[in-house]
């Protein structure tokens, strides 16, 4: 099955973030990938998914190097 394609506000529901914000984003070509057809924007959930992936931030207690040099 493909996967799920979500509009602007629902992208937008989904990181937690203002519908404006990814408009603002795109505009400055920086966010999540997605999709124009005609003037629609859509994402891809698993676009969405790696994004939000890429965007964490390793602690001294989950960092895999640090963990081993305790």
């Amino acid at each position: 099955m493909p996967a799920k394609k979500l509009n602007n506000e629902q992208a937008a529901d989904f990181l937690g973030v203002k519908p404006n914000t990814l408009e603002v984003w795109r505009t400055k070509k920086k966010g999540p990938k997605y999709s124009k057809i005609g003037s629609r924007v859509l994402y891809d959930i698993n676009d969405l998914e790696e994004y939000f992936a890429s965007r964490s931030v390793h602690t001294k207690d989950t960092a895999p190097q640090l963990r081993s040099a305790r």
